[in-house]
C-alpha cells in the first residue's frame, strides 16, 4: 500500500520517516508540489491543499492528523465519497484538560486580579470564593470536552456540560439540546468552549449568548475560533457583562498582530496551543487505523460529513 503525508510547515520529512518505520509493508513519502503522482491509497495529514487531491485520484481513506476536520471538509477536491477519520485524543485531551484546569484557577484564586495589584505595589487580600458557588459549564462532551469536565470536577467544582446529544459523564451535570443551551448558560460563572465547528456551532457564543451568562462571568475557548463572535464579546468584556476571558483558537489564525485581542487587558491570547498534536502517538494512531482500513477491519474515529466532525 501506498502512504501520503502532507501538513504545511517544517518537518515533513521527519514525520514521513516516523511513519514509514510504525508502517514497514506501506510505502510512505512525504508531499511535494513538484513530485508527480504518488498514487497513494491513503493520505495522512493536515490542512492539505487542494491541488493534492487533483493530482492523488484513487486514496481509499484520509486520516486527519488533528481532532478538528473543518479544514479538510473544506477542500472542494476531496471526493465527498472518500471516509475520513480523525484522530482520538493521542495525548491531547490531557493536555487540554490541564489548560482549562489552569484557566479555571487562575480566575476562581483571583491571580489576575493579584498581578494588577502588585504591579501597582498594593498589599491587599481579596476575598475568597467557595467552589460550590463557583459553577463551571463545559460546551461540548466529547473526547477533549469530556476529559475538561471530569478534571475540573475532580477539583472539587460543580461541573455541567452542554452537548448535542445526551451524554453522561461521571459527577457533571447534563444538558443537551438547543432548548437547554440557555438554562445551561444561566448557572455557569465560566464556560469553557471545546465544540467542533459546525453551522450549528458557528457563533453559538454570541451577544444573546453572553448576556443569558451570570454578571461577571469567564469565558474560555479552546475548540475553534469561530466558535465566539468576537466582535460581541469585546462589547461583552466593556460591559462587565463578561469579566474576562482565556482564549487559544480564532477567527483568523495566526491572529494579526493589530488584532485588539492582543492588547485588551481583561483578555489572555495563546497560540492554538492548548491540546498540540503530539508525533509518535498520533502517528502511531494513524499508522493502526492505516492497517486496519487496508485489511478491511472497522476504523474508529470516522467523520460525519453532515454533523461536521
Amino acid at each position: 500500500m501506498r502512504v501520503l503525508l502532507y501538513f504545511p510547515g517544517d518537518g515533513l520529512e521527519r514525520w514521513a520517516s516516523a511513519l514509514a518505520a510504525l508502517l514497514p509493508e506501506a510505502e510512505v513519502r512525504a508531499w511535494s508540489a513538484d513530485a508527480p503522482a504518488f498514487q497513494a491509497d491513503y493520505i495522512a495529514g493536515f490542512r492539505p491543499p487542494p491541488e493534492l487531491f487533483d493530482r492523488e485520484k484513487h486514496v481509499r481513506a484520509v486520516f486527519n492528523l488533528a481532532a478538528g476536520v473543518e479544514t479538510i471538509l473544506a477542500v472542494p477536491t476531496l471526493d465527498p465519497s472518500v471516509p475520513i477519520y480523525r484522530l482520538e485524543d493521542a495525548g491531547m485531551a490531557e493536555q487540554m484538560a490541564d489548560y482549562a484546569s489552569y484557566a479555571v484557577l487562575r480566575w476562581y484564586r483571583d491571580f489576575d486580579a493579584y498581578s494588577e495589584l502588585a504591579a501597582r505595589g498594593e498589599w491587599k487580600r481579596l476575598k475568597p470564593r467557595r467552589k460550590r458557588d463557583f459553577t463551571v459549564g463545559v460546551l461540548g462532551l466529547g473526547e477533549m470536552g469530556g476529559a475538561v469536565a471530569r478534571r475540573i470536577a475532580s477539583l472539587g467544582f460543580p461541573v455541567r456540560g452542554w452537548s448535542r446529544t445526551p451524554r453522561a459523564s461521571a459527577g457533571v451535570e447534563g444538558f443537551h439540546g438547543t432548548a437547554s443551551l440557555a438554562p445551561f448558560l444561566i448557572g455557569s460563572r465560566v464556560v469553557i468552549a471545546t465544540l467542533p465547528l459546525t453551522a450549528e456551532t458557528r457563533g453559538i457564543l454570541d451577544r444573546d449568548a453572553f448576556a443569558q451568562m451570570p454578571q461577571g462571568s469567564y469565558v474560555v475557548n479552546v475548540g475553534r475560533g469561530g466558535l465566539i463572535v468576537e466582535r460581541d464579546l469585546l462589547d461583552a468584556l466593556d460591559s462587565g457583562r463578561i469579566a474576562g476571558a482565556m482564549l487559544d483558537v480564532f477567527e483568523t489564525e495566526p491572529l494579526p498582530p493589530d488584532h485588539w485581542l492582543w492588547r485588551h487587558p481583561r483578555v489572555t491570547v495563546t497560540p492554538h496551543a492548548s491540546a498540540v498534536t503530539l508525533r509518535d502517538a498520533s502517528l502511531a494512531q494513524v499508522a493502526d487505523k492505516i492497517r486496519r482500513c487496508h485489511r478491511g477491519e472497522a476504523v474508529s474515529g470516522r467523520v460525519d460529513r453532515v454533523r461536521g466532525y
